[in-house]
This record gives structure tokens, sequence and C-alpha cells, in this order.
């Protein structure tokens, strides 16, 4: 296909494209001539991707590039997964690493739950710098709310993790796979997010809502006496 019509179904600009071209972000095409080049699909799923990871997930041009440079040399699912959620980003060199900072308070906190549940993840992943911060801030707000707390949400979330790979199996070609962890990891989390809320006002109504029908009988109808006798009122 030509720029232009991989720039129609991928959705973005040519001359957005040319960039990623020039920075090498997208490998370049098959030269048909010397100004001119033809892209396959391969170059549209990158390029699909490359949106994501910059549109959807907020990262830099540079991120982006690193990353895209890790899956392409990456043959493991499970680190192309890792890649992509940030559990094992791209190596860090020597000065990086020591540069990283301290886990953050709440971080213990956090392991003792991985631990619980028989989770096998790396310490420095940021899902734990993650968890500890929020658990460490429920426990300044005196919330009551702690690791053990957790736990059956986690037993929850365990179950959905094995919903997510699911999605994974059957894919071949390391771009596939990373197009589909980004699918599975980025873009599905506002829609269980969006599922959570929906479900939690169905059980809040449920729970703690009064129906229109007893509003209706609740009220007394007109005409009739109330509690006080006809036309009073409760003053």
């Amino acid at each position: 296909m030509k720029i232009s019509e991989l720039s129609r179904r991928s959705g973005v600009t040519i001359p957005t494209i040319k960039y990623y071209l020039r920075d090498g972000l997208l490998p370049p095409g098959h030269a048909t001539a010397a100004n001119q080049a033809v892209y396959d699909e391969d170059h549209l799923r990158r390029l699909r991707l490359i949106r994501t990871l910059i549109s959807v997930r907020h990262l830099s041009v540079s991120a982006t590039k690193e990353i895209l440079s890790a899956i392409t040399h990456e043959g493991d699912l499970h680190q192309i997964l890792g890649i992509v959620i940030n559990a094992r980003p791209a190596a860090l060199t020597a000065e990086e690493e020591q540069s990283q900072q301290p886990a953050p308070p709440g971080a213990a906190d956090a392991l003792r739950l991985v631990a619980e549940m028989g989770w096998d993840v790396e310490e420095k992943t940021s899902a734990i710098g993650e968890l500890g911060g929020v658990l460490a801030a429920l426990a300044d707000l005196g919330a009551g709310i702690d690791w053990r707390t957790l736990l059956q949400y986690a037993e929850l979330v365990d179950k959905m993790s094995k919903l997510d790979l699911e999605q994974l199996n059957g894919l071949s070609g390391p771009l596939e796979q990373a197009e589909r962890a980004v699918v599975v990891t980025v873009l599905l989390e506002p829609a269980l997010l969006a599922l959570r809320r929906l479900a939690q006002e169905d059980k809040s109504g449920r729970l703690f809502g009064t129906t229109t029908c007893d509003q209706e009988q609740a009220r007394p109808e007109h005409g009739k006496p109330g509690p006080h006798g006809p036309g009073r009122s409760s003053d």
C-alpha cells in the first residue's frame, strides 16, 4: 500500500508517519522508486501500536521507541506482556538503576498481599509501588482498609487475569502479540472500570434506593386523610 492508504487505514496523518519513519519508530517501506515506497500489514500494525502507546497510554516518543525496540527483539510472550504493562521495562543502564527511587511507603504491605496470593512477580514492578502508595494513603486516612481487606478483591482480579491472558492465545509474531497486549492491558481497563461503576450503581439502588413504586405507596392520595386527618399538616 502507498503511504496515503497507510494513513487512511491507520488514522495517522502523512506528516506524522514521515516523522515516525525519520525517527526510526516505523521501519522504512519497500522502495519502488527514488522517492517512493510501499508498506505492508506489518507497517499498519506497528503504526496502530505506536498510535495507541502515544495517544492512549500517553508515552513519549522516546519511551515508545524504546518499548518497540525491546518488543522487536523479544520472542517470549511473557516478556512482551511485561514490557507493555511496564512490569519489565526495557533494560536500564547501571546508572539508571542506581538512580531509581526507593520503594514508597506501603510497598511492604503490597508485597505481603502478593505473597499471600502466591503471585510470582518482580518486586520492582511499577504495580507494587502503585499499590503500596494506595495502601499508605488508606492508612493515613484511617479508612480501616489494609492489605488483608484487599485479599477478596485480589481473588476476583486473579480470575480476571486468566480471562485477560486467554485473549493472547493463538497469536504469532511479536507485533501481533504486543498489539493484543496493549488492547488487554490498556484499552480494556477503562471498560472494566465502567463495568464496575455500572454494577455499583445497580447494587446501590437495590440495597439502599427507594423505588418509585414504594414512594407512591408511601404518599397519601389527594383528598384522602393522611396520618393527621384530612387537610391537616404535621405542623
